[in-house]
């Protein structure tokens, strides 16, 4: 499952840093502090989508794996909205899991362990401007990821969703959820090598998330309240438009994703306050 990023440091790009016009559009000045440069974090993100092209594995994981499980559309009747529950799930867990998730992790730490983070730290680069470079690219190819699986889903014979920006809201919710697991796991991951065994307990509670159905009816309820859980109710409530055992349109939608939305946000505040006060930019020593 090794998806970990060349220990190579990218070609010398443009500093994204170099520039400290304060009247350029795109930096916001506070006293005291150094200016927010959405160009610098262009910069950086471009040198990190660079990283994800020299490694065809990340490729294969991150734009290809995720799409996979969309061929369970095959398997059944063409338009049964249980098989393509399970199969939208599915597909959009993958997604999480690798472009964000398992890249993430793997890029913070290999740029964490030649130095690259710390070096970066020491200009103008800001330490939020460096977290959301490392985070932009997955976030991106995750979005379009979900996109992608509605266009799927469609010409598969799913219904037309019946609330597609519930469902978008939900997938950005979870991509960040997922990034602050990734920036968490890395402050106790050594190497990108031995991110295959670090990122087993976040893997392991996402997949149990999906297996609801396998259990007796009160550890289901608490199966449902894990993050794969809430997005799988999600799922069913903003594209299949199902709510238990009712039936709910676009405005019911809102209030029936309620419980959901609060538990994937409850999980995704946990997930930045234990990045937050664990999170490192130099390695071991």
């Amino acid at each position: 499952m090794s998806t970990s990023t060349p220990s190579t440091t990218p070609p010398a790009a443009p500093d994204p840093s170099a520039s400290s016009d304060s009247s350029d559009p795109s930096e916001t000045t506070e006293p005291g502090r150094y200016a927010v440069s959405w160009r610098r974090v262009a910069g950086l993100a471009r040198a990190n989508v660079l990283l994800m092209t020299r490694n065809r594995l990340t490729l294969l994981y991150g734009l290809v794996l995720p799409l996979l499980p969309l061929l369970l559309l095959l398997t059944g009747d063409r338009g049964d909205t249980a098989i393509g529950a399970s199969a939208v799930t599915s597909a959009l867990l993958t997604a999480l899991l690798f472009p964000v998730y398992y890249n993430i992790l793997s890029l913070v730490v290999s740029r964490r362990d030649e130095l690259v983070l710390k070096r970066l730290r020491t200009g103008e680069t800001r330490d939020s401007e460096l977290v959301v470079a490392l985070s932009l690219p997955g976030v991106v190819i995750a979005v379009v990821l979900s996109v992608l699986t509605l266009v799927v889903g469609l010409v598969g014979g799913l219904p037309t969703p019946a609330n597609a920006p519930l469902y978008l809201l939900g997938m950005l919710v979870s991509s960040a959820m997922f990034v602050a697991f990734a920036f968490w796991t890395a402050a106790w991951t050594r190497t990108a090598e031995s991110a295959q065994m670090t990122s087993l307990p976040v893997i392991a509670l996402a997949v149990v998330g999906t297996m609801s159905a396998a259990f007796p009816q009160r550890f289901a309820e608490i199966v449902e309240r894990t993050p794969t859980g809430a997005l799988r109710e999600l799922v069913d409530v903003s594209w299949f438009g199902e709510d238990g055992a009712r039936s709910v349109g676009f405005v019911d939608s809102w209030a029936a994703a309620g419980e959901p939305i609060l538990v994937l946000l409850g999980w995704t505040a946990v997930a930045v306050w234990l990045a937050a006060r664990s999170l490192r930019w130099e390695p071991r020593t």
